[in-house]
C-alpha cells in the first residue's frame, strides 16, 4: 500500500497518507493566487487515509463560505484546503517529503489566472471548474 509523509517548514505539523491520493491539480483562482502567491498544486485523499500530528500547531482559515485552508501557525506554510462538509482533504503537493510519487494531471480556474505567466506544459486546461 502506498504510504507519503510530509509537513510544513518547520516541521511543527506533519502528516502521513496511506493508500491511493489524487493527481495533482493546479488551481490558478484568485483567491489560491492571493493566499499562496502564485499557483496552488494540490492533491488529495479520504480524512480516513490522513494522520496528522501536530495540529495544535495549524490554524483553519475560513477562505469562503464553503472551504477553510489549513495554514501552520508557526512557519506559515499553506498545507490544507478543504471543503466544509466533505469526507476529503486537499494537501498542498509541495509539502510532500521527497520522493513524492505525485504526478500533476490538469489545471483549473485558468479563466482567472495571473498575467504574468503562461501555462504550457500540455495538461488539460479548465476555464472553471
Amino acid at each position: 500500500m502506498d504510504q507519503r509523509s510530509g509537513g510544513c517548514h518547520c516541521g511543527a505539523v506533519s502528516f502521513t497518507v496511506t493508500g491511493p491520493v489524487r493527481g495533482v491539480i493546479y488551481c490558478h483562482c484568485e483567491q489560491c493566487r492571493k493566499q499562496s502567491g502564485h499557483v496552488v498544486a494540490a492533491t488529495a485523499c479520504g480524512d480516513e487515509q490522513f494522520a496528522p500530528s501536530g495540529m495544535d500547531n495549524l490554524t483553519w482559515y475560513a477562505a469562503s463560505n464553503t472551504a477553510k485552508r489549513g495554514f501552520c501557525r508557526t512557519c506559515g506554510s499553506l498545507l490544507f484546503w478543504k471543503a466544509n462538509d466533505s469526507d476529503r482533504i486537499s494537501i498542498m503537493a509541495g509539502s510532500f517529503d521527497q520522493p513524492s510519487g505525485l504526478t500533476a494531471t490538469e489545471h483549473i480556474h485558468v479563466a482567472d489566472k495571473g498575467d504574468y505567466y503562461e501555462i504550457s506544459d500540455g495538461l488539460p486546461q479548465h476555464a472553471v471548474r
